[in-house]
């Protein structure tokens, strides 16, 4: 069962989105330099559609995205609560995993994050970064991750 150790609102994991994001723990990913270890501990209190509901109500009207942050222990999970997400609430779906590759069924969601943290290739906003984000349109998958380089009059 997936676990949430803390909430945030946030306004730069997802583009133009205004995100609930829920960081899960039992990370299996253990990335050197990673800026949430304590993820990687089994802490937290189990995702309950109680404690979704609640969150997402308690900022209705505010929130456009949920994103999971982590959950790559619990891929189905993940995916279930992503349809709940779209089926309830009608809120986009987003999820931050540190896997290499798509999941088999990535279910619904409207965003996905892949890829391991290298610290020597940066984050996001890093455009030597490994990892991408990528945004459904339609049923493809479109690299959406040069969103987040800064641009300069140089560019």
């Amino acid at each position: 069962m997936a676990k949430v150790a803390s909430f945030d609102i946030v306004f730069q994991e997802i583009p133009g989105e205004v995100t609930l994001a829920l960081n899960l723990s039992n990370c299996p990913c253990h990335c050197p330099g990673c800026h949430s270890p304590h993820l990687a501990e089994d802490i937290g209190e189990p995702l309950t559609e109680e404690l979704l509901c609640g969150l997402m109500d308690r900022y209705k009207g505010l929130i456009t995205c949920v994103a999971f942050m982590g959950g790559d222990s619990e891929p189905e999970e993940v995916a279930r609560w992503a349809a709940y997400i779209h089926e309830v609430k009608h809120l986009k779906t987003a999820w931050y995993s540190g896997r290499t590759s798509y999941p088999k069924n990535p279910g619904v969601l409207d965003f996905l994050k892949l890829g391991p943290y290298i610290e020597s290739l940066g984050g996001l906003k890093s455009e030597k970064t490994n990892q991408r984000l990528y945004k459904r349109v339609g049923d493809e998958w479109t690299d959406i991750t040069s969103s987040f380089w800064r641009k300069t009059l140089e560019n």
